[in-house]
């Protein structure tokens, strides 16, 4: 049996046949068009409330209509669908690592080595680095610490084409790489490069393929036009492969020493928050310092790892569909779920899924079956005729009593049922981005907690 998320810290703190629903049954069932379910082709603009208590900045999806980046390709779903496969096996090889099998109060080990693929990582925000600032757009991804942009001097054929200017270490006042012996370079480990001409370098592959190498440096960040971040810890990347997405970078929001959560923690006190938006035509926020102490959430204890805490662990109790709980024991989800902003869809475990599958099918029964999606997704329908559908309400419940009431689009992907089982009972769970949008996610890493603030995007 694959180890759970290893031993976790718990810190405690047109078709006329839908109807439409009145009464109890809105409480049960969400009635939409299927257009709704599409993405849009417009940006109408980001809905940003900038937070008291932190930066926060506009956050889009990376192919969608208010993304700053141009992406030369768009992945197919069937591509999307085999990237997150891949993703989500990595995630559970580094968990099933440690061979400890129980879950204790303790602290845990999640071993950080690079292999994941960077396709799935969805969205991205606008930031300036260096001084003075240049524009670039970063993925941000909470599966992983070092971030990195593209770096002048790099030869066409060692960087892929962006979207904007290439950050040039030279011609900035404030940028200065880490010296080989320095503790930031310590601090890669597994991804340090060692030395060329006294600089640290450092090295991050992964699982597509996709890699970049360069120095190791620090440097102005800025957030906003009041928010800036000294010293800002990243890679300077002088060769890349395998990117096409005109990105400049990625920005690390892992729990380990080189993420820009760490970095930031004497300012913004160690916690985050985003909001992933529907498929459409408004824009999400992330947030660094996220708004405090704030109401509103439903939160749970986090589960985080002891010697490279990358991953934020949340644990799942049950599910329920059209107001109905299903019969599925607590201890089936007892692994405990990584929360990924990288993974698309929601991994359950097999007897869950299962579970969740034929309570979904058979309120779904009134639409036809369509074909499998790259046979990750096995329960997808033909809403083809239809005007409007009625879909079942889904909520997941987490310990200490969290519930997401999910949106539409955390339902409902490509026309399919958007989860998806694990390999077996007992290996961790995930939950996706998909499942995560429109609400505010906040991690809050001092208090030990994860929230869940609905209708935020």
């Amino acid at each position: 049996m694959a180890s759970p998320l290893l031993p976790l810290l718990v810190v405690l703190l047109g078709g006329c046949c839908c109807s439409i629903v009145h009464g109890a049954d809105a409480q049960r069932y969400l009635v939409v068009a299927p257009s709704s379910l599409k993405p849009s082709e417009t940006c109408s603009g980001p809905k940003v409330t900038p937070s008291k208590n932190g930066a926060t900045l506009p956050l889009a999806h990376r192919h969608g209509p208010c993304s700053p980046a141009i992406s030369k390709e768009k992945p197919s779903l069937e591509e999307m669908l085999r990237l997150d496969q891949q993703r989500a096996a990595y995630i559970h090889a580094m968990v099933s690592g440690n061979g400890t099998k129980e879950l204790q109060q303790s602290a845990v080990t999640i071993p950080t080595s690079p292999g994941f693929s960077l396709g799935t990582a969805e969205y991205v925000v606008t930031v300036g680095v260096g001084t003075p600032a240049v524009s670039q757009v970063m993925i941000i991804d909470t599966g992983s610490d070092v971030s990195w942009v593209q770096c002048a001097p790099c030869p066409a054929r060692s960087c892929y084409s962006q979207k904007d200017k290439l950050f040039d270490p030279a011609k900035s006042a404030t940028y200065a790489a880490f010296s080989c012996g320095s503790a930031q370079c310590a601090q890669l480990g597994g991804e340090g490069n060692g030395c060329l001409n006294s600089q640290c370098q450092y090295f991050v592959t992964y699982g597509d393929g996709s890699a970049t190498k360069g120095t190791y440096g620090s440097d102005t960040l800025s957030l906003t036009s009041s928010d800036v971040v000294k010293s800002f810890q990243f890679g300077c990347s002088h060769r890349a492969a395998g990117f096409v997405d005109q990105v400049d970078g990625l920005m690390g929001l892992g729990g380990d020493a080189e993420s820009l959560v760490s970095h930031t923690a004497a300012t913004y006190g160690k916690a985050f928050s985003y909001c992933l938006p529907r498929p459409s035509s408004s824009a999400g926020f992330l947030t660094l310092g996220a708004a405090g102490g704030a109401a509103g959430y439903a939160r749970t204890p986090m589960a985080r790892s002891r010697n490279a805490p990358t991953f934020y662990g949340v644990f799942l109790q049950a599910i329920t569909v059209a107001g109905t709980r299903l019969d599925v024991p607590a201890s089936i989800f007892s692994a405990g779920s990584v929360v990924d902003s990288g993974t698309v869809i929601t991994r359950l475990p097999p007897t869950a899924y299962r579970a969740l599958r034929a309570a979904f099918r058979k309120e779904m029964k009134a639409y036809p079956s369509a074909a499998p999606a790259a046979n990750l997704l096995d329960t997808c329908f033909n809403f083809n005729g239809f005007s409007t559908i009625t879909v079942p309400k889904i909520a997941l419940t987490f310990s200490r009593g969290a519930v997401m009431d999910l949106d539409i689009s955390g339902i409902l992907y490509g026309g399919c049922l958007a989860f998806a089982p694990t390999g077996k009972d007992g290996d961790t769970g995930i939950l996706g981005n998909v499942q995560q949008r429109t609400f505010e996610v906040l991690y809050d890493i001092s208090g030990g907690s994860v929230g869940f603030r609905p209708g935020a995007c």
